[in-house]
Formats: structure tokens, C-alpha cells, sequence
């Protein structure tokens, strides 16, 4: 949906190339998207930002509210409207795309992008898409994963999110102190050009500092890094310290950054603390990886189903029993922060006796 002819019919012609998507209907303004979305409910829509009446933001939590499919964000002014993109991602957009340019001869410059998102939703929305997950360590990433072994003497927390995850990374962070006494690592399916925006926004709610993680960097306690890449965040061992990488590898999952590829780096023995924590999000992303830093003595936990806008990832992790608790958003901060503080990795776990 968007309130610009131009804009709209550059979007028609891009689906029309498309031969797995139909059309079904083009709304104007956010009134007349929730009235075809209750007639006739998509499975995906394009949803713009600035709208006459009610904006993408306000559109997609209603939308979400009363007739929830997918919903990408397509707007010419991500950049200027940055916090409308993680607003409207805070509601349940999946993700986020600048709007593809229609030239003079009438070739659409920048239509890449969009056109990859759409087909990484497709894959998420299509048939076998309960089952769609990214390579286990145990197959593709098994040479990867065994060389990859975090750091044993610095408290670590790893988190993943997918759609509502702003919001609900906003609310987690904002209730861990500045000097937190742990390095926090941070995978949200989110494109990278809207990643260095991400950390600027978490910034405002966060007591620790925030930034994008670049390869190559080690880690420090009291900091915050952000997946800022569409390759895969993993963490490396280097002496007694952590030291961030980016990988590709898995190519083929949907799911970028992956959250499975970040918390299988971290799933071996260690002596200080370790999190796994798996918010919000469409798919599966997350559940065997958290499984597997559960069964390497990690303290795992997954949102509830009541504060999820999407209860995708987390009823994975609650699948697999990966999460040795589900927890409302509210309770999630202070559980962290209880556990790092205390120096225990976790009480008593049944799954391994």
C-alpha cells in the first residue's frame, strides 16, 4: 500500500515479473489498507511510511492487530524516517527497503533489494515454511563450528529477535545497568543498511553503549554489539578474549543475520556466565541454537506467547525445550541482569540431569 501513484505502480510492475506473487489489491492510505486487509486478507503487503490520515507505523499495528500476515516496509525515506521504520518493525514489519526508482527510459533502479526481501518472505510464507531452518552445526556449518570456540572468562549474553524485535530490544536492554559486567551480542533480522539506525535508535534506550559489531573486534564488558551485516555475527575464541567475525555461511537459510549461526558459536564449555535469550519472530531462526547453548550450560530463555508480536522463533525454542524458562518481555531484563550479577550460569537443568 501506498499513497503514491508513481510509487505503487513501480511496485506493480516489479510483481508483475513475479510469477509466484498476485496482486490482489493497492490501498492509498492506512484507512483504506485495513479495510481491504479485513476483506480480503493478504499474506504479504508493502506497506509505506508517511500516508495521508494514519501513517505506515500506526497501519501496521492495527493490521497486525486484527488481520496479522507479513508486512515489509517500502518507503523513499528510510533514512529520514528512522524511527517510523523501527516503529512500524517494533509492530510486527518484518523488515524494511528503500522503494525501487522508476528511470527515464523505465528500467527500476534499485529493485535488487527488494525483490531478495521478497523472496526471502516467500520463503517464509510458503509452503514448507514451518520447516524452513538454517543448516545445524551438524551439517553444512560443522567445519565452521568446530573451530569455533568463545572466550571462558567473560560473562556473555546473546539475544535474537525478528519481527517486533525493535521494540522488545528496547524494553530488554533498557533494564540492564551501564556497567554491566558482560558483553551483550545481538542478532535482529533486520537489512544492513538499516542496522547503524537500529543501534543509534537502542541507543536512546539503553544505559550501555551500542554499536554495529565489526569483524575482527573483541569484546569488552558494559557493551552492546549489533549484528550489522546480511552475513552471520558469530563469536571466535582469541586467548582469553572473544573477538567477533562475519560469516556467509549458511548461504541458503532465509534468515539473516542468522540467530541460530550466532548462538551455536557460543555453544561450548565455559567457565563465566552465559545467556541465550530468543524474542519475538517469525520462523524458527533460534531454536536449535539455543538448544544447543542449553545443552553446553548456558541459561536460555524465550519470550512468552501473551508479549510475542510474532510467536514464531520463541514456541521453536519451547518445541525443542531449548528454553529453560519462558518469560513475559517485562521479566526478561531483570532475569538476565539477575543471572549475570549472581556469576551462576544457571540452576539445576533436568535436561541434563
Amino acid at each position: 500500500m501506498n499513497d503514491s501513484r508513481t510509487a505503487a505502480e513501480v511496485l506493480r510492475r516489479i510483481l508483475a515479473e513475479l510469477p509466484e506473487f498476485e496482486l490482489i489489491w493497492t490501498a492509498y492510505s492506512g484507512e483504506e489498507a485495513l479495510r481491504l486487509a479485513a476483506d480480503k486478507r493478504p499474506e504479504i503487503i508493502l506497506m509505506d511510511l508517511i500516508m495521508p490520515g494514519i501513517d505506515g507505523a500506526e497501519t501496521t499495528r492495527r493490521i497486525m492487530q486484527t488481520t496479522p500476515c507479513v508486512i515489509l516496509v517500502v518507503t523513499a525515506t528510510t533514512v529520514g524516517n528512522r524511527s517510523l521504520v523501527f516503529e512500524a518493525m517494533g509492530y510486527g514489519a518484518l523488515d524494511a527497503v528503500n522503494t525501487p526508482v522508476m528511470g527515464t527510459a523505465g528500467d527500476m533502479a534499485g529493485a535488487e533489494p527488494l525483490l531478495q526481501k521478497l523472496r526471502m518472505v516467500a520463503r517464509l510464507v510458503g509452503p514448507g515454511r514451518h520447516t524452513d531452518r538454517p543448516s545445524s552445526p551438524a551439517g553444512a556449518q560443522a567445519g565452521l563450528i568446530s573451530r569455533i570456540t568463545p572466550p571462558s572468562n567473560l560473562a556473555i549474553v546473546a539475544i535474537g529477535s525478528s519481527t517486533g524485535g525493535p521494540q522488545a530490544l528496547a524494553q530488554l536492554l533498557g533494564a540492564l545497568p551501564g556497567n554491566f559486567p558482560a558483553a551483550v551480542l545481538v542478532a535482529q533480522h533486520v537489512d544492513e543498511q538499516f542496522a547503524p539506525g537500529l543501534a543509534a535508535w537502542l541507543q536512546h534506550h539503553a544505559p550501555m553503549p551500542v554499536s554495529i559489531g565489526v569483524d575482527g573486534e573483541r569484546l569488552v564488558a558494559g557493551h552492546v554489539y549489533l549484528a550489522g551485516s546480511n552475513d552471520h555475527m558469530i563469536l571466535e575464541r582469541s586467548g582469553e578474549g572473544g573477538v567477533l567475525r562475519y560469516t556467509p555461511h549458511p548461504r541458503e537459510t532465509a534468515y539473516r543475520p542468522s540467530v541460530d549461526a550466532l548462538f551455536s558459536s557460543l555453544a561450548h564449555s565455559h567457565r563465566a556466565p552465559r545467556v541465550g535469550v530468543l524474542l519475538t519472530g517469525m520462523g524458527r531462526d533460534g531454536g536449535e541454537g539455543l538448544l544447543a547453548m542449553r545443552q553446553a550450560g548456558a541459561y536460555t530463555i524465550a519470550q512468552d506467547k501473551a508479549t510475542s508480536i510474532v510467536y514464531g522463533m520463541p514456541k521453536a525454542a519451547a518445541d525443542l525445550k531449548a528454553a529453560m524458562e519462558i518469560l513475559p518481555l517485562g521479566q526478561i531484563g531483570a532475569r538476565v541482569r539477575d543471572a549475570i550479577l549472581a556469576g551462576k550460569v544457571r540452576t539445576a537443568d533436568p535436561l541434563r540431569g
